[in-house]
């Protein structure tokens, strides 16, 4: 015969047995819960190509008023080129003769190291010399003899040098890529040269 007093034992052992596993479920979410507000949230991750800001400038491309320097450097070097190719056939001294050959090797690689350059940064060149330079051409293929040695000579020789000169010097100042300063640099010297020459042919045809 069972005892009553061993009904409570049994009673609390029941209990136990149903509220262990709700206890114990309870547990395991509550740490769950923990744990999910401590763990730090993931940092946003921006998808291939998405833009995060201004777009850096695109690489090998020369300022604007720097590709227009390269332009009129290269016409200058076409212009001096075509008249002193004129000059080699039709000139009668020879000084003036052997000046223009020299004008057409120095500024044939004159433009070469332009054409390189510009090539390197994008730029367009001309293929021929500008109108005003296409005028003057025309008119000294109108001319002959002493006359066309004075009229090269002063044009082709003085004039367009002195203009060369200020435009590489306009160059060294205001450019602002280096490698474009630097062929001003490397050209002005044979410039000034030239310049001398002429001026010294010019003398000579007064």
């Amino acid at each position: 015969m069972n005892s009553p007093f061993h009904r409570p034992s049994r009673i609390a052992s029941t209990l136990g047995v149903v509220l262990l596993p709700v206890a114990l479920a309870f547990a395991s979410g509550a740490m769950a819960q923990t744990a999910g507000a401590a763990a730090p949230a993931a940092p946003a991750v921006s998808a291939p190509g998405a833009t995060t800001g201004t777009p850096a400038p695109m690489a090998g491309k020369t300022a604007r008023a720097d590709a227009a320097l390269l332009r009129d450097i290269a016409h200058a070097n076409l212009a001096e080129i075509a008249t002193g190719q004129l000059a080699a056939e039709k000139a009668t001294d020879p000084k003036v003769k052997e000046f223009a050959r020299t004008m057409v090797d120095d500024h044939t690689k004159a433009l070469g190291d332009v054409t390189q350059l510009a090539q390197a940064k994008d730029v367009k060149l001309p293929t021929e010399p500008d109108v005003k330079h296409k005028a003057a051409m025309a008119k000294l293929k109108l001319m002959s003899g002493a006359s066309f040695d004075r009229s090269y000579v002063k044009t082709a020789g003085v004039a367009d040098h002195v203009a060369t000169e200020k435009l590489l010097k306009k160059t060294q100042t205001g450019a602002r890529d280096g490698e474009v300063k630097a062929l001003a640099d490397k050209m002005l010297p044979v410039v000034q040269q030239h310049l001398v020459h002429a001026r010294e042919l010019d003398g000579m045809k007064k």
